[in-house]
């Protein structure tokens, strides 16, 4: 059951990292020079991203995640 919650979380944080890239590319052409949203928004997904790094080494190190071969 923990593999499963584990990889829904995992496929969240994947998503909400390009949602954060979705909204920076749109404010970056939306808004004046003066805004901070788009600092704000590439800040946030640099956050999610170490996130997802940080949360697949506890997953491998628990066990909730096996790495597999390509299969060549």
């Amino acid at each position: 059951m923990a593999t499963i919650l584990f990889k829904i979380y995992i496929v969240i944080i994947l998503f909400s990292i390009g949602a954060s890239l979705l909204a920076g590319g749109f404010f970056l052409i939306n808004d004046d020079s003066k805004s901070k949203r788009l600092v704000t928004s590439l800040t946030f997904r640099i956050s999610l991203s170490i996130l997802l790094f940080v949360s697949l080494f506890v997953g491998f190190r628990f066990g909730w995640i096996q790495p597999h071969t390509a299969g060549f």
